[in-house]
């Protein structure tokens, strides 16, 4: 049974959090979500509205986090996911997190990001000379941390990495994921 590594934290997108977590349990993987501790997380609904420049945040739903970052053993995983929302903005100054993501692309397993999660993958320096797809106001990081943004597609993949815009990418994000994790 594969196993994949969900990161998200307070603020993480409720939409994204809980579609992952319930299609990688539909396909018979195992879905761990951690988190910087082990609690009940409060997940937010981004949304877009007219009238309004950028989107919108509420409430959204709470979900237990399964394991904190601290002991998380990221040799025991198939590959990871790094969702978005507001939490990445937090989660990428956390050196356990860069260090979880980074055994990752060392190890060749895959890496998936979505919307901003991409701002992990960033920091963590791997962005560098990729096709990246990203909410488009993470383009400017992906840009100056010498990324491609690829803004004509909802979900892009470079090598062992794939990147969606925002969850309204979920169909094409997901085939692109499902491909890579029949490959193994």
């Amino acid at each position: 049974m594969k196993r994949i590594l969900i990161i998200t934290g307070d603020g993480g997108e409720s939409y994204e959090t809980l579609y992952a977590k319930h299609r990688f349990e539909e396909e018979g993987f195992e879905a761990t979500i951690a988190a910087p501790t082990r609690k009940m997380l409060n997940l937010v609904m981004h949304d877009f509205e007219p009238g309004w420049d950028t989107y919108i945040e509420r409430k959204g739903y709470y979900v237990e986090s399964d394991v904190a970052m601290d002991d998380v053993q990221a040799e025991h995983f198939d590959s990871v996911l790094l969702i978005g929302g507001r939490a990445p903005e937090f989660l990428r100054n956390d050196p356990k997190v860069i260090s979880i993501v980074k055994h990752f692309d060392q190890s060749g397993k895959f890496i998936f990001a979505i919307c901003h999660g991409i701002q992990i993958l960033v920091t963590a320096g791997l962005v560098k000379d990729r096709n990246i797809t990203c909410y488009e106001h993470v383009r400017f990081e992906v840009e100056s941390c010498g990324g491609t943004f690829i803004g004509k597609d909802q979900a892009v993949r470079d090598g062992r990495i794939v990147t969606g815009q925002t969850w309204q990418s979920h169909p094409e994000f997901y085939r692109l994921v499902f491909e890579c994790l029949k490959e193994e």
